[in-house]
């Protein structure tokens, strides 16, 4: 059986070109590096808070969701399960009694001081499929993509 061939304009077809690639990259990037977080134990969610709470320190839940572009829901699940492992505490906010406040324990900053330059070391190994010019050029086009899509629908983020 012969596969169909569509077209739908050369700036269309070159856009779902590109969003294959991106989309491919992207999934395998995750794939890998889930392997490599799932060494240390962790999911990727759970290893993405301890790295924000590793850099940027004490974060409301909300603030935690925001940064990594889930629901509070979800959040909160991922939360409670690094709480349970030891690795956050929860505090009151002073400033909002209803707020409350993540922060890695000992033992999770611990973790992070452990694993994060592992980790680091893998992402760094797997671009060097391209060169440091490349890395540079591609940051730069996906920092600009990612400002004017948010720009361009601001209005419909949420």
């Amino acid at each position: 059986m012969a596969a169909h061939s569509f077209t739908y304009g050369k700036k269309a077809d070159q856009a779902l070109a590109l969003w294959v690639k991106l989309a491919r990259a992207h999934g395998l990037m995750v794939k890998f590096s889930g392997r490599d977080i799932s060494r240390y134990g962790l999911t990727q969610p759970q290893f993405a808070v301890v790295e924000l709470l590793g850099h940027l320190g004490t974060m409301k839940i909300s603030e935690i969701g925001a940064k990594m572009l889930v629901t509070g829901g979800n959040m909160t699940i991922v939360i409670d399960n690094l709480e349970k492992s030891g690795l956050v505490e929860r505090t009151r906010c002073l400033e909002d009694r209803r707020a409350i406040r993540i922060r890695l324990t000992e033992k999770g900053n611990s973790l992070f001081t452990k694993t994060f330059p592992l980790h680091a070391q893998f992402v760094a190994d797997a671009l060097t499929v391209l060169t440091d010019k490349e890395i540079r050029e591609l940051s730069g086009l996906l920092k600009k993509f990612g400002t004017g899509l948010q720009e361009k629908y601001a209005d419909q983020t949420q």
